[in-house]
């Protein structure tokens, strides 16, 4: 049995991925309208949070973090392996719920086209069944250490905002040079499709691209000029730092 506590979007995108697994799912929490939702949509049994059991269950915690004492003193039972997407909450906050085991997993906004990158760390004895559970929202990196997985959120987790503030420069910078928005949204969109099957280092890449007074040295010198390669460093340091606070 998987018990997802919470019913927001990553709770959506995590139910919908683990159903293909074949096991019993149950979405476990006080919202009566949404939890008829899940039930209407993917198919899985809804409980309310009040007075749940969760013994001997694999639970996935999918609440703000704000929420974890309130919702720790309406469970009951002994989990066999608790699975938090908490951000900034850290292991030792999450035995606050009882637990054989405990692993903290960072998926990112991919989750919903099942091609996530999540980082996971925690106990030895619970990182089978979490990498078992999240390969099906994407790919899966085990850290070994918490720290690992905060700079790990600053990139995967907090990445995607610094893409698409990359995607949104690229396209208003063709529509600046002439091309029609919905044009240049679609090159964009198709780059970014193109970049990641390369799976290669990016120097590598830029270096196969870039020609003497190319067209792209011309514009790789121009964001060099504005510090890109910097801000997008200090921006990944910065929100590790957060995750810190």
């Amino acid at each position: 049995m998987v018990s997802v506590i919470g019913t927001g979007e990553m709770a959506k995108a995590i139910v919908s991925g683990i159903r293909n697994l074949g096991e019993k799912i149950r979405v476990v929490g006080r919202d009566e309208e949404k939890l008829h939702e899940f039930n209407e949509e993917f198919g899985v049994e809804a409980a309310k949070l009040k007075s749940y059991n969760i013994q001997d269950q694999t639970v996935i915690l999918c609440i703000k973090p704000s929420a974890l004492k309130d919702v720790a003193n309406q469970l009951q039972g002994e989990a066999k392996v608790l699975i938090s997407i908490l951000a900034g909450t850290p292991l030792r906050k999450l035995t606050i719920i009882p637990a054989k085991y405990y692993i903290r997993a960072m998926p990112n906004i991919g989750a919903r086209k099942k091609a996530s990158m999540t980082t996971l760390t925690g106990d030895e004895g619970g990182k089978e069944r979490a990498i078992e559970l999240f390969e099906e929202l994407g790919k899966t990196l085990w850290v070994e250490s918490e720290r690992a997985l905060d700079i790990a959120t600053a990139i995967a987790g907090s990445g995607p905002a610094f893409l698409a503030l990359v995607a949104e420069a690229l396209v208003d910078g063709g529509v600046y040079a002439g091309l029609k928005r919905e044009e240049a949204l679609f090159l964009t969109q198709g780059l970014f499709e193109s970049f990641s099957a390369l799976k290669e280092e990016p120097a590598l890449i830029k270096n196969q691209v870039m020609s003497p007074n190319g067209t792209t040295s011309r514009g790789y010198k121009a964001l060099e000029d504005k510090a890109v390669r910097s801000a997008f460093m200090e921006a990944v340091i910065k929100a590790f730092e957060r995750t810190q606070e």
